[in-house]
């Protein structure tokens, strides 16, 4: 075939394909049999093996999945992808109604839209092509996922309108299709997926887009991230635009009143269980974009929506037996071992029973039967015991005296709910502390999972956290399921760790009571390692959201020996004991008691980067703006808030005038 007939050709079929994908799978009113839709495809696939070079970025074929990916690599959200607060009946929307009334003294319109059981995303087009698309991670950092999002058919390639946009939007796995990859699972042998949720996140997640493919993933559209060139009055005038350009957006109810957002809450409730897919709850928001703007954010929330959750769906089981785990600082958790049943979408088997005076107060015994729940839809939890069908002759449960997996005394020290076991040598709480040091949270070592972390230690590998560091691949490549490449990417991986910042390493360590919160507050004041072990009570108790408690564990943990000698060799073989976030003390606050706000978009600084510069030289950043507002420092493309800032009179400055008000 001529080349420029074959272009033609390529064009017309690529069109012709993307209307009907958009029929099929977003409109669900399909103009073409899945027969003649496949010649199409089909003709389409050899045309662009023939004319590589003609391959369009929109063509459907890259929906079957690429070349596989080595890893992901990190997005840095331009635009927050924040979470909601969470209500869970009607008196807590009535509340957050009249917090919103004390701020706004306008008629107030809320959209009401399902909370569908998924993974959020952002999606980002530039001249109307689908260019990158990330998971939400932490909210300022997400992992590129943009090969896997091209095979959800439902995502279109190229929009109805040359446009730059990012937009949010929630993959999941429809009930039918999870049903499906289940029964495939289990033909294959291999381990089922718990819920459509875990099932959608985990296939978002291969390296593999071809298994993201096979696993039909789909997605409702429900925010405009950003946007060049137009605005809106309003979340529906801007959804109703997300339509016509191509994206599914979920069905949504504009209601003016807390009464009509109540009751559309729980119809949505009575119904859930006959939808297509998985809700568990409702999100209620303000309507009027200029009244988002007035209400403003918290920290990690908006002011001017909120999650509603469904009440827990609880269901009868049998409980089998209460096993004992052993954490990473010692404490016993009973565990409730259950006759299997299906509760919220996944089958659950095991439930937490907390602790001895959890197990007194609710008087579960081995044999009983039991109601559970998953609590926020998530964490299985026995919530009481069916009194009417206790067999005769159950005897209470008592925690064991002897740890249960090395063996030594167990203590439960007055005063405290816990049982611990007073071994600091035992096995499991090694293994614990361990995972616990790799995570994300802490040092974020990829791909040193519970089993590898199991592998090394049963080989006698490693025997604290800092051992971690002096692995040689040689070591690696013997083990079970541990190729080259696999032990390359750990030491690596482990290598890349030790640039982190000195929180990261205080909240692996793993002392009791310290969490990541204030293990970054604790890095931010004591700036070093070494300050930080000679700290006395005074100094660590005088630090903010510090208390008295967590100040004794941190001084007892320094007293141990051992704890020291860990920390010595961690810091012999290279691992950062110091604060990335060290300021000049010398730096004058010249913004101290400055608000600004940004907008548009920045060139010569990322958002995060300007928010820090900020910061660092004392003042405080808004996501919106008011009178107390000092500062608006306007990019490119900058929209409402600008307009806002002209009407209020606030000094906008451009980033030419911000670097010299910095220097």
């Amino acid at each position: 075939m001529d080349r420029e007939v074959a272009k033609k050709r390529i064009e017309e079929l690529t069109d012709e394909i993307n209307y009907h994908n958009h029929r099929y799978y977003v409109l669900d009113s399909p103009e073409i049999s899945d027969y003649d839709y496949d010649m199409m495809l089909n003709e389409l696939i050899k045309l662009e093996e023939e004319f590589s070079d003609l391959k369009k970025i929109d063509s459907p074929t890259q929906r079957v999945g690429g070349k596989a990916l080595e890893s992901f690599n990190q997005v840095i959200h331009t635009v927050p992808m924040l979470s909601l607060g969470n209500s869970y009946n009607k008196e807590d929307l009535i509340d957050f109604h009249s917090r919103v009334k004390k701020v706004i003294s306008d008629k107030i319109e809320y959209v009401v839209e399902p909370k569908i059981d998924g993974l959020s995303v952002s999606l980002k087009y530039e001249n109307g092509i689908f260019v990158q698309g990330a998971t939400r991670g932490d909210g300022s950092v997400g992992e590129d996922v943009t090969h896997n999002l091209k095979t959800v058919k439902s995502i279109p390639l190229k929009l109805k309108e040359n446009i730059n946009l990012q937009v949010r939007g929630e993959v999941y796995i429809s009930q039918e299709n999870f049903l499906k990859l289940n029964k495939i699972q289990e033909e294959k042998g291999q381990n089922l997926f718990a819920n459509p949720r875990n099932a959608a996140a985990g296939s978002l997640r291969q390296l593999d887009p071809k298994i993201a493919a096979r696993r039909n993933l789909d997605i409702f559209v429900f925010n405009i991230q950003s946007i060049v060139g137009k605005e809106f009055i309003s979340h529906s005038e801007g959804l109703e635009y997300l339509k016509s350009l191509g994206f599914r957006v979920s069905d949504y109810t504009i209601c003016d009143n807390i009464e009509d957002v109540i009751k559309t809450c729980e119809n949505f409730g009575d119904k859930r269980g006959s939808l297509a897919y998985e809700i568990d709850g409702m999100v209620i928001k303000i309507n009027d974009l200029s009244q988002r703007e007035e209400l403003g954010f918290r920290s990690r929330s908006p002011r001017w929506a909120i999650a509603y959750k469904f009440p827990a769906e609880q269901q009868e089981t049998k409980l089998e037996d209460i096993v004992v785990q052993v954490g990473r600082t010692g404490a016993l958790t009973p565990t409730a071992i259950l006759e299997p049943v299906k509760v919220a979408g996944s089958t659950v088997s095991r439930a937490t029973l907390h602790n001895e005076d959890y197990i007194r107060e609710k008087d579960v015994r081995i044999g009983d039967y039991v109601i559970i729940e998953k609590a926020g839809d998530v964490i299985p939890a026995v919530v009481r015991v069916v009194m009417d069908k206790r067999p005769d002759g159950l005897e209470e449960f008592n925690m064991p005296k002897q740890c249960p997996v090395c063996g030594e005394e167990t203590i439960r020290i007055d005063k405290e709910a816990v049982t611990r076991c007073v071994n600091s040598s035992c096995p499991a709480q090694l293994r614990r502390s361990i995972i616990h040091f790799v995570s994300r949270n802490a040092m974020n070592i990829d791909g040193l999972g519970e089993s590898i972390v199991t592998l090394l230690l049963d080989n006698e590998l490693i025997k604290d956290i800092a051992d971690l560091y002096y692995l040689k691949k040689e070591e690696l490549l013997p083990l079970e399921r541990m190729g080259e490449k696999s032990a390359t990417n750990l030491i690596n991986a482990i290598e890349k760790s030790k640039n982190n910042d000195l929180g990261r390493l205080i909240f692996g360590l793993g002392i009791k009571l310290v969490g990541e919160r204030a293990a970054n507050l604790l890095a931010s004041e004591f700036k070093t390692m070494d300050n930080f072990i000679k700290a006395s009570f005074e100094e660590i108790v005088n630090i903010p959201e510090i208390g008295d408690k967590m100040a004794s564990s941190i001084i007892t943990y320094f007293k141990e020996d051992k704890n020291i000698e860990v920390i010595n060799k961690l810091k012999d073989v290279g691992v950062n004991m110091n604060s990335l976030k060290i300021q000049d003390e010398s730096v004058e606050k010249k913004f101290e008691g400055m608000t600004f706000v940004l907008t548009g978009t920045l060139t010569k600084y990322k958002r995060k980067e300007a928010k820090e510069i900020i910061e660092n030289l004392g003042g405080k950043v808004s996501g919106s703006v008011s009178k107390k507002t000092n500062y608006v420092l306007a990019g490119t493309e900058a929209g409402s808030k600008l307009t806002k800032a002209q009407d209020l009179g606030v000094n906008i400055i451009s980033e030419d005038e911000f670097e010299e008000m910095v220097k």
